[in-house]
C-alpha cells in the first residue's frame, strides 16, 4: 500500500498541495480550499499520465493489478479536478490551459526527431531540458496561480518568491538526478552527466544560499518566514550532500518529496 501511495502520485501530488497551501499562507490570501484540491487531483492525474502514458498505451492487456488500479485513480482524480476547476475563474483555467499544454507535450511524442534523444519525440527526452520544465510548472502553479486566482496584484514580492520556488524546485530534483545517474541515457544531458555529482552538489549548495538570500530582498520581510525560508534549505541541502546513485527510491521519492509538506507544517506550527 505505501508503494502504491508513491507511484500512483498521492505523495507526490501532497507536496504540490503543500506548496501552494505555503504561499496562500505567506500572502495572506485565505485559505482556497477550491484552488487546493483542484492542484491536488490535477497533479495525481498529470503525473500519472505522465508517467503511465506509454506503458497503458502499448502494454494495455499486460497492465498489472495494480497499475490498472492507478488507472482509475487517475480517472477519479481527473473529473474531481474538472468539478474545482469549475469553481475556480475564468482566467485562472486560462492560466492552467498553458500549464495543461507543457505536461501534454511532456509525456506525447510531437517533436522531429532532430531536437529529440532516444526516438522519443517529447519535452521530456530534449537534452538537459527536463528538471528545468518541471521546476518552471511548479512554480508557477505554486506561486503565480494562488495570486491569479485571488485576484491579486503580481508586484515584486510575487516575483522573487516565483523565482525562489523554481530554485526549490531545482534543488529537490537534483536528488532524483544523482539516483538516476546510472540509469538515464546519456543523451538526456542531466545535471550530473554534464557536470558529475560533487561540482551538482555544489550548484545545490550555491542555490540554496540564493533561495535563502532571495528572502532578504522582500519589501515584506518578517522573522518567521526568514527562519523558516533558511530551515527549508538546510534541510534540502542536506538530502542533496546526502545522496548517491546507490539510494533507495525512497530516498528521493519519499523523504526528498515530503520536504515541501514539512515546509507547511512548520508554517502551521509556527
Amino acid at each position: 500500500m505505501f508503494r502504491f501511495y508513491i507511484s500512483s502520485s498521492v505523495h507526490v501530488a501532497l507536496a504540490v498541495f503543500s506548496m501552494t497551501y505555503v504561499s496562500l499562507l505567506e500572502f495572506n490570501l485565505g485559505i482556497d480550499w477550491n484552488l487546493l484540491w483542484f492542484v491536488f487531483f490535477s497533479t495525481i492525474a498529470a503525473y500519472n499520465f505522465v508517467k503511465y502514458y506509454g506503458v497503458t498505451k502499448f502494454h494495455y492487456r499486460s497492465l498489472t493489478h495494480w497499475l490498472r488500479f492507478t488507472q482509475i485513480i487517475t480517472l477519479i482524480s481527473f473529473v474531481v479536478a474538472i468539478f474545482y476547476a469549475s469553481r475556480l475563474s475564468s482566467r485562472t483555467l486560462i492560466y492552467c490551459v498553458g500549464f495543461a499544454m507543457v505536461t501534454f507535450m511532456y509525456a506525447v511524442p510531437f517533436l522531429p526527431k532532430r531536437y529529440v534523444m532516444d526516438r522519443k519525440k517529447n519535452l521530456r527526452n530534449i537534452g538537459g531540458l527536463k528538471v528545468y520544465v518541471i521546476a518552471l510548472v511548479w512554480g508557477g502553479v505554486t506561486v503565480l496561480l494562488p495570486i491569479l486566482d485571488s485576484s491579486e496584484t503580481f508586484n515584486l514580492d510575487v516575483w522573487i518568491a516565483a523565482v525562489q520556488r523554481f530554485i526549490f524546485v531545482m534543488m529537490l530534483m537534483l536528488p532524483f538526478e544523482i539516483r538516476d545517474l546510472q540509469y538515464d541515457s546519456i543523451h538526456l544531458a542531466t545535471i550530473p552527466q554534464k557536470i558529475g555529482i560533487r561540482n551538482t552538489k555544489i550548484i545545490g549548495i550555491f542555490m540554496g544560499f540564493l533561495f535563502v538570500l532571495l528572502e532578504f530582498t522582500k519589501s515584506e520581510l518578517t522573522l518567521k518566514l526568514i527562519v523558516l525560508t533558511g530551515l527549508i534549505a538546510v534541510i534540502t541541502l542536506l538530502f542533496i550532500l546526502f545522496s548517491t546513485k546507490n539510494r533507495s527510491d525512497y530516498y528521493c521519492s519519499f523523504y526528498v518529496e515530503s520536504v515541501p509538506i514539512l515546509w507547511l507544517g512548520f508554517h502551521l506550527v509556527f
